[in-house]
């Protein structure tokens, strides 16, 4: 504008550095939607203490829980849920107890004068249930099955279906008056409530502890004489917190103890099918993780999901901010100055130098924006407003020429490119 005050060759080089595209990167910008690491840590950290918090806690009750209940129903464990109780009092009347793995092992073990205790049998697969089922029907001795459930009583118990789970008023249950089992009536009240209730079509079977008018602890007649199963709806009977109360251990002594052997099958992860190891479709990691564990992954996940779209950055249009303290351009651009000195960045200077006053000098000749790095059609249009003479440099070299080597060229440069800018202003 005529009349305006121009910079001097000084403070238009310094305002090509702070107006140009493309600033030095390594200068800290304050932008609308950027973030530092320390405001990303201000933000987070009450979510990342909060989530220590549960982990830790949630470590430690795992640590408390299986110590608890390790073993459980082992009768080597002496914790609280082992049965190692049970296995002492059976060994003090002679018995012998061997501890099996698996169905195969438990198969052949079984016997007229042995009696099998299946811990898991809902825990079984179809290979294991038809040789516990081929036990029963052959050893001619007796098999107890703990808290058998619909998963398993069609193999190991046909006729037999369970009558409500889990819902008895008290686990400690009286015999009844129908029950003609001596085992039960000589031991009186035990713990065999709280878990299932029986009901059976089988002739020649025996109920004892009702609850809510049905069974939880049932003995069927096998096709061997002298054979039984025993089907007892929990097991708490067998573990050692429980053993000194009521008749819980008259009732174990003696659905355990009426053979000299006793097999005590605990179902492991060795215990595989080996129809399907022969034909090499063993089970995979995700076959033994429980059904409700993947319920739990697909909450934590959709919970991570959701906390991830809570903290996410937003993206939106920029908003202006109000600093807290104000700087002065010129400050701002000696910093960017000096940040270029130091780093020996001529080059990069002498781009941003270039591209200003490129875009300025489009704009005081009419080339459009879009043009203004194009030099077919800048320099024509600069060398045609400069009516006094050849400038001491070309156009061409000043707006599109190598870059300096030395700092004194670089200076020079920033002057010859204000010059320019200066004559086209003034022509």
């Amino acid at each position: 504008m005529p009349g305006a005050p121009r910079p001097a060759p000084a403070e238009a080089s310094a305002g090509a550095l702070a107006t140009a595209p493309g600033g030095p990167a390594a200068l800290p910008r304050t932008t609308a939607g950027g973030t530092s690491p320390r405001d990303l840590w201000t933000r987070s950290r009450g979510f990342l203490v909060a989530f220590a918090v549960l982990l830790a806690a949630g470590l430690g009750l795992a640590a408390l829980s299986s110590g608890a209940r390790h073993g459980y129903l082992d009768p080597r464990s002496a914790d609280p849920y082992g049965s190692q109780a049970v296995a002492e009092l059976l060994k003090a009347r002679g018995v012998t107890t061997r501890v099996v793995t698996t169905a195969e092992e438990a198969a052949d073990a079984a016997g007229p004068d042995a009696t099998l205790l299946v811990t898991d049998p809902d825990r079984l697969g179809e290979t294991q249930l038809r040789s516990v089922r081929s036990a029963i029907d052959l050893s001619g001795g007796r098999t107890v099955l703990l808290a058998p459930s619909t998963l398993s009583l069609p193999a190991l118990a046909p006729g037999t279906r369970t009558d409500g789970d889990g819902d008895a008023p008290d686990t400690d249950l009286a015999p009844g008056t129908a029950c003609t089992l001596p085992a039960a009536t000589t031991a009186g009240r035990a713990a065999t409530g709280g878990g299932h209730r029986y009901t059976a079509t089988t002739p020649g079977a025996a109920g004892c502890y009702p609850s809510s008018g049905h069974p939880t602890l049932l003995v069927l007649p096998t096709g061997v004489p002298g054979g039984d199963t025993v089907l007892l709806g929990s097991e708490d009977v067998f573990l050692n917190k429980n053993l000194a109360a009521e008749g819980n251990a008259s009732l174990a002594l003696q659905l355990l103890g009426s053979r000299p052997h006793l097999v005590w099958y605990l179902p492991s992860l060795a215990d595989g099918d080996p129809d399907a190891a022969g034909t090499g479709e063993g089970q995979d990691f995700f076959d033994l993780i429980p059904a409700g564990w993947s319920w739990a992954l697909l909450q934590l996940f959709l919970a991570a999901a959701v906390a991830a779209l809570w903290r996410a950055r937003r993206l939106g249009p920029l908003v202006t901010e109000h600093l807290p303290v104000l700087i002065r351009a010129s400050e701002a651009t000696e910093g960017r100055a000096r940040l270029y000195r130091k780093a020996d960045a001529r080059d990069r200077a002498a781009t941003v130098l270039r591209a200003a006053a490129r875009e300025r000098l489009a704009a005081l000749v009419g080339v459009p924006a879009t043009r203004a790095h194009d030099p077919a059609v800048l320099v024509p249009a600069v060398a045609a407003r400069l009516t006094a003479g050849p400038p001491p440099h070309a156009p061409d070299a000043l707006l599109f020429g190598t870059a300096p080597t030395t700092d004194a060229a670089l200076i020079a440069l920033a002057d010859h490119l204000d010059a320019l800018e200066r004559e086209v202003r003034t022509s």
